[in-house]
């Protein structure tokens, strides 16, 4: 990649990107609510559950579709993703956090630079004619900033591990130390997420992750809520 290719991963990447992902805790919140995450060990485990069953085969299949459509100025191949992506999507919590992360995304990428297949793409969004799904988003965008298509993969998946760090920081008695260990034990889990998205189209999406739905509906109906998933 160009230099200025890694400079937009990095800033893609960056906890300092105010897309509003920092309020979502994709389900973890309810997990620690019922006692079934308790300590680093556990938070692991769920993280590796999340990057290899609903990250590699959904959200990363759309991701590089995105992408791919972003890459040869299709914006219809680009649709295409993010619709599958909402229409696999289960639970209403992830895809109103989803949505809201992709719409400021690209709301933030159009205002950063010229991207006229961006631009077509937010009106699309904003007349409600695609949910705006943040990794179809942020595929499109990559695609844009000359990021190549695994890398963005990469990214994304560093992006969803350290958002819910940060989350489990607030909600577990979890040190910086911590999260730094995890982020490093978690690369095999993200390496085989990346690598099972490589050889699956739109049509085989298949996100699994039964117990992650059940708590985020029950979220849904808690009394007390941190985060809005």
């Amino acid at each position: 990649m160009s230099d200025d290719a890694t400079l937009s991963a990095f800033r893609l990447a960056d906890s300092f990107l105010p897309d509003g992902s920092h309020t979502a805790s994709y389900g973890l919140e309810q997990f620690v609510q019922a006692d079934r995450v308790t300590d680093a060990d556990e938070l692991e485990a769920l993280l590796e559950t999340y990057l290899r069953r609903q990250v590699g085969p959904a959200d990363l299949v759309a991701l590089r579709a995105a992408h791919a459509g972003a890459g040869d100025g299709d914006l219809d191949a680009v649709l295409r993703a993010d619709r599958r992506l909402a229409a696999t999507t289960l639970a209403a919590e992830f895809r109103e956090s989803a949505t809201a992360a992709g719409g400021r995304l690209l709301d933030l990428q159009c205002a950063a630079r010229e991207a006229p297949l961006l631009e077509r793409y937010a009106r699309r969004v904003d007349a409600r004619d695609a949910p705006g799904m943040h990794p179809a988003v942020l595929g499109a965008a990559t695609a844009v900033a000359g990021v190549g298509e695994r890398e963005a993969c990469l990214l994304c998946c560093h992006a969803l591990v350290t958002g819910l760090l940060g989350a489990a920081q607030r909600l577990l008695a979890l040190g910086h130390t911590d999260a730094q260990r995890l982020l490093v034990a978690l690369r095999p889990a993200i390496r085989a997420a990346v690598d099972d998205s490589t050889t699956r189209a739109l049509a085989d999406m298949t996100p699994f992750t039964p117990l992650v739905d059940v708590l985020t509906a029950e979220h849904e109906r808690a009394d007390r809520r941190l985060f809005t998933s």
